[in-house]
């Protein structure tokens, strides 16, 4: 007989293995995450601009190849690195998504419960360290 006492808006997806209370611990762990990231793409897009504008100043007897060389190496790295934040957000946010719907801590791979230990260290992870253990492999 199947299982009516799930909540989670008439969906099959398992409910999760956390309190409310637990839930909105990892939320608030989440969002400083979040927010953190949040300051740092913002921070880097600071970087970025005042390295155009720099470039934009340079004349023609302080230009040197191998600064250019560096300054596009430099701001190469920025945009990979704020790339790399966003996707971070994107994660973050997904797992915002999944507390929000009582499915967070339940694994993608296996349906199981993903570790509490797991989730303080990685929050936005959706698979246990068992599944990610056998990606490897």
């Amino acid at each position: 007989m199947a299982d009516t006492t799930n909540t989670s808006k008439g969906s099959d997806a398992p409910n999760s293995p956390f309190s409310d209370a637990e839930l909105e611990h990892f939320k608030s762990l989440v969002i400083n995450k979040r927010d953190k990231a949040t300051e740092d793409v913002d921070r880097m897009r600071a970087q970025l601009a005042d390295a155009r504008e720099q470039a934009e100043n340079d004349t023609a007897y302080s230009f040197h190849m191998a600064d250019a060389g560096t300054d596009a190496m430099e701001r190469e790295k920025l945009y990979l690195m704020i790339a790399r934040e966003q996707k971070y957000i994107g994660y973050l946010d997904r797992a915002l998504e999944r507390i929000e719907n009582k499915t967070y801590g339940i694994c993608k791979v296996t349906g199981n419960p993903i570790s509490k230990e797991r989730l303080e260290a990685v929050p936005h992870t959706e698979i246990s360290i068992e599944a990610k253990l056998a990606q490897k492999k």
